[in-house]
């Protein structure tokens, strides 16, 4: 609202005479009624009195309207004093232009599918090729028998060439040894390392029984895994 705004909506300056006769009537009930010459001492000093106020009135309106007037002036240098910096706008280049079109695949290529296509069985074959390299773990076991003869007139020795005479894949004789049994009856101890999914026991007792002249009978006495 401006200062001429202000002042046309003052009432102070129209209703003069309403605030007099007020002001007469408070003192009349405060002090009694007064005399002319006290009504009119009276109004002289309410004159003075709103002389005075006027006067205020005025220089307060006078400091309103030069605050209104310097008011844009204010705004406008705050303003200036600190411009809003637009965000930089980035720039995009385009180049038209059919041989940019020509060059984009939108469908892919078939050439990229053949090409990881080839480097996987590549790595397929390489890593096959590797695997064949490494040798594979063979189970084994140590086999300790104990082959009797029928008496004490037997050829121990022809009895053990008869039983390192089977020979088979996955099979290996090792030491041997006569161990008295009684009545002077001595048993071959022979022991032998087997692969496990070659040759088992049953086959071994079954091919050293076939020497039927020599041998009374196979027993296993220690089987070990290695």
């Amino acid at each position: 609202m401006s200062g001429l705004q202000c002042l046309a909506t003052e009432n102070i300056w129209f209703d003069k005479q309403r605030y007099d006769e007020a002001e007469r009537r408070f003192y009349e009930g405060v002090n009694g009624p007064s005399s002319p010459q006290q009504q009119s001492s009276s109004h002289a000093g309410g004159d003075q009195e709103l002389v005075s106020r006027m006067k205020s009135l005025e220089l307060e309106n006078q400091t309103l309207h030069k605050g209104v007037y310097y008011f844009p002036i204010l705004c406008d240098c705050v303003v200036q004093a600190a411009p809003v910096q637009a965000a930089p706008v980035k720039q995009v280049k385009v180049e038209n232009g059919d041989d940019d079109d020509d060059d984009i695949d939108l469908f892919g290529s078939d050439d990229d599918d053949e090409e990881a296509a080839r480097i996987k069985q590549e790595r397929v074959d390489a890593y096959a090729a590797k695997k064949a390299k490494k040798p594979a773990l063979i189970a084994k076991s140590s086999i300790l028998l104990d082959v009797k003869p029928w008496d004490d007139e037997t050829d121990m020795a022809q009895l053990e060439q008869c039983v390192r005479s089977v020979q088979m894949d996955g099979l290996l004789w090792g030491a041997s040894k006569l161990v008295p049994v009684g009545y002077g009856i001595k048993k071959l101890q022979i022991n032998c390392v087997v692969e496990d999914d070659k040759v088992g026991t049953d086959i071994l007792e079954e091919e050293i029984t076939k020497f039927e002249d020599f041998v009374q009978s196979v027993d296993v006495a220690a089987f070990n895994k290695i």
